[in-house]
């Protein structure tokens, strides 16, 4: 499913977070789990309940990405 949302992006961003998803599977199912709550209970886009979201978890994903 990743893979088909990350289509439009170029290949080595692709390859970066899938890696950073396969290494941290939990991180990325909170936040798919809070994007989705934002969406379906709160009436925002997908966009905007991603960008708040991955706000949230902005630390956590720099130390993922190991910046």
């Amino acid at each position: 499913m990743a893979e088909r949302q990350l289509k439009d992006m170029p290949k080595e961003q692709q390859e970066m977070i899938m890696k950073l998803m396969e290494n941290n599977p939990d991180l990325f199912a909170k936040i798919a789990k809070e994007t989705e709550h934002k969406v379906k209970k709160e009436g925002k886009s997908q966009m905007v309940a991603m960008m708040e979201v991955g706000k949230k978890y902005q630390s956590e994903l720099r130390e993922a990405m190991g910046q």
